[in-house]
């Protein structure tokens, strides 16, 4: 846990000493949220804080050092750069070197696979068939990865922002299911696990969707699409990432320069630059046509598990198991409530071992939720759709926006009830708390 442990130390302290926040930051001279801040492990006091803090609750100054050396820890990020033909990719790097090199990250670069192999002679027309040349890039593309991730945990920076340049799931769109899910069980791994071994998702719009007369080919010999099949390409690199927990879509709606600082706006928010704020919409809706959303290329089926531990304060924790057939990855998730729509929220990968081991905290008194979720893309946004065993007429559609104000775009074919964003009813705290039957007699008649 690193700095979030050495912030729970903190907020130990000051409970123990029956101080506010408001009273040390006035003793210390720093402002409340300051001191918020250490206590949730979003930044650390410094040395001259530290020798106030002592004093202040009678610790020695060794002792909170110690805490504060053993509980270091190396924040990295691990994030997808992806997008149709002429999206910006290239000068959207830079942008993003430049701006979060100059926020105290070191930033690193996983080059395009693609590319590095087509320009020296690698290439779906120079190999024996395309599931060889996919299979050589896939292979490629997972041991730079590991080099990169491996390299990170070595760095002396604390921050470490990893951006690659496209990733694993990229590949399915230039080849069948069958092929695809074929080369990953000869590597040993799986769609679920390849998709959401990344942090966050970034997919930049096509210039062929909406910008049409700045569509070229001219600043990548490896591309070769036409207007027509760039569409078609953006929406089937869409439809593979689509079912990532963390999936953002920036579209043409605005100039380039301005989808550029859009892009930025994303990542900041993603990295909790300066805190983790989720923005997020909730709706009630009719119960959908499952057989639909199955058949849908743009929508993605995941099978979730939410269990409630016990907490302390504010903070809402819970661990979540996510996956399909038995395929699943576990996560460790922390919120804290700021407005009716803004929660600034933690949350980490489990092994499956600390996922077994924190459910041995589990609340008692809260049942764990069971839900199936379809992701879908659609309007440049993502949709998560929850179905809910204990109903057969109502389920439940989030949206996270990158801004309050931001307008949501919803599929023709959901037809909403209400909004329930600030309604507790409709949360899944409040839910665990409720039986199968009570749940059920909360459907619509």
């Amino acid at each position: 846990m690193g700095n979030i442990d050495f912030g729970n130390y903190l907020f130990k302290l000051r409970k123990e000493n029956n101080l506010t926040q408001r009273f040390v930051a006035y003793q210390l001279d720093v402002s409340d949220k300051a001191v918020s801040k250490w206590e949730m492990g979003k930044s650390k006091p410094d040395l001259e804080k530290l020798k106030l803090l002592s004093t202040l609750y009678n610790v020695p100054l060794n002792e909170l050092l110690s805490n504060q050396e053993k509980n270091r820890e190396v924040k990295i990020s691990k994030i997808v750069l992806t997008g149709g033909p002429c999206a910006g990719k290239t000068t959207a790097l830079t942008w993003i070197n430049n701006y979060f090199s100059k926020r105290g990250y070191t930033v690193l670069f996983v080059p395009e696979t693609a590319t590095e192999l087509i320009t020296n002679g690698v290439a779906p027309w120079t190999c024996e068939t395309n599931y060889d040349y996919q299979r050589f890039q896939i292979r490629l593309q997972k041991v730079k990865e590991q080099i990169f991730d491996d390299a990170a945990k070595k760095m002396k920076n604390d921050k470490i922002l990893i951006v690659c340049d496209r990733g694993i799931l990229d590949n399915k769109a230039y080849m069948k299911d069958v092929e695809f899910k074929r080369i990953l069980n000869e590597l040993g791994t799986s769609e679920t696990q390849e998709r959401d071994s990344y942090d966050d998702i970034f997919h930049l719009v096509s210039a062929a969707k909406g910008k049409e007369n700045v569509y070229t080919l001219a600043n990548n010999i490896a591309r070769t699409e036409t207007i027509g099949e760039a569409r078609e390409l953006d929406n089937k690199i869409i439809f593979a990432w689509t079912g990532h927990p963390h999936f953002r879509i920036i579209d043409n709606s605005t100039e380039f320069e301005e989808k550029l600082k859009r892009l930025l706006k994303e990542i900041t928010s993603f990295l909790g630059e300066p805190e983790p704020f989720e923005i997020e919409r909730k709706f009630l809706i009719y119960y959908p046509n499952i057989k639909e959303l199955e058949n849908m290329p743009n929508c993605t089926k995941v099978d979730i598990s939410q269990t409630y531990l016990k907490s302390h304060d504010d903070m809402e924790r819970r661990v979540r198991a996510r996956g399909i057939n038995g395929d699943y990855l576990y996560y460790l998730t922390e919120k804290r409530k700021i407005s009716n729509i803004k929660r600034v929220e933690f949350e980490r990968r489990l092994t499956q071992n600390e996922y077994l081991a924190l459910l041995m905290e589990s609340d008692n008194k809260l049942h764990t939720i069971y839900k199936t979720r379809y992701c879908l893309s659609e309007n440049n946004q993502y949709f998560e759709i929850d179905i809910y065993p204990e109903w057969d007429n109502q389920a439940i559609m989030e949206i996270e926006l990158s801004g309050e104000n931001e307008i949501i775009k919803t599929p023709e074919f959901i037809k909403i009830i209400k909004e329930v964003t600030d309604n507790n009813d409709y949360k899944n705290y409040q839910m665990a708390k409720e039986t199968p039957k009570e749940l059920i007699k909360r459907c619509i008649k």
